[in-house]
């Protein structure tokens, strides 16, 4: 008989490629969970941070998520991501941290910045909260694709004792093996996107069929053109006196804060629609519409030692 008959083994079926980005993050997720005490999963209702909690349903189900998440909150956030924060935990069951930049200002521990951006004062409020609830891993959205200093990340990212962050100290991370030792103090980053792009992002969450807020996709809002970027007409972020505020169709690429996230010019409102403009664009979104990524040559790379990300 020929070794091909038909009650041979069927060979497996390659997977496709968000199906391995998927299997890499849940991997990564549940290595996690096993191996440290204290886990907590960052989510701002940004849309990679949600992909990160739907891994993290998955990786689990049927039992519910077994460690919280945290929002470090500027204060400054958009209200439809807040409305969409608090409606999707209490949705999925998992319980809550917010970590207030409001506190800290309030608590001496971090001074308000002459231009209004809070983004760059998440950093102590982040290192904070990791101190005061013992949290020894921290599973963030980021992506290399996203800039050039997340792009020297390792999945597993050792952070010392103060939250900083030591190129020098990062771990090779050779055929899927992730090394999270760390003496007492210390905490590690983890980042199951780390190999996503963009594009993945939105196609796996088409894909899911996972809601988003809402100022994802096309929608008017009054807005203020600065620095090539259209900034929203809010408490926060108003208009200087040479800058004209008019009424745009627009959607954002990345939620943060109201004051230094820009909009985009967009007509896509399905994410069928949102797929082929990203699709079709040479520009991150962070780069397109972050603000505070713009300070200075290295900002990302100057926080990121601080501790923020």
């Amino acid at each position: 008989m020929s070794a091909l008959t038909s009650s041979s083994p069927a060979a497996p079926a390659a997977l496709s490629a968000l199906d391995a980005l998927e299997s890499e993050g849940i991997h990564v997720i549940r290595e996690v969970a096993a191996e440290f005490e204290r886990p907590v999963l960052l989510f701002s209702g940004g849309k990679d941070s949600v992909v990160v909690l739907h891994l993290a349903r998955k990786a689990f189900w049927p039992v519910p998520v077994p460690f919280p998440v945290m929002h470090v909150d500027t204060g400054h956030n958009f209200p439809e991501v807040l409305e969409y924060r608090d409606a999707a935990v209490e949705r999925y069951g998992v319980r809550l941290v917010v970590a207030s930049v409001q506190d800290s200002i309030d608590a001496g521990r971090v001074r308000e910045r002459p231009d209004g951006t809070r983004n760059p004062l998440q950093t102590t409020t982040l290192l904070d909260a990791i101190t005061e609830h013992r949290f020894d891993a921290v599973f963030g959205g980021a992506r290399r694709d996203e800039e050039k200093a997340r792009a020297k990340e390792r999945v597993l990212s050792l952070r010392d004792e103060f939250g900083q962050w030591d190129p020098r100290r990062q771990r090779p991370e050779l055929w899927n093996l992730y090394n999270g030792r760390h003496a007492p103090g210390e905490h590690v980053r983890a980042f199951p996107l780390s190999n996503w792009t963009e594009l993945d992002i939105w196609q796996y969450l088409a894909r899911e069929g996972v809601e988003l807020p809402s100022i994802y996709f096309a929608h008017e809002r009054e807005v203020f053109e600065r620095d090539g970027m259209l900034i929203a007409d809010t408490p926060v972020s108003r208009p200087r006196a040479d800058e004209q505020v008019t009424r745009r169709t627009v959607r954002y690429r990345t939620v943060g804060d109201m004051s230094c996230t820009g909009a985009v010019s967009s007509d896509a409102d399905t994410y069928a629609a949102v797929i082929a403009e990203v699709a079709a664009s040479r520009l991150t979104e962070r780069g397109a519409t972050r603000a505070d990524d713009r300070l200075s040559e290295a900002a990302m790379e100057d926080r990121k030692r601080e501790g923020y990300f």
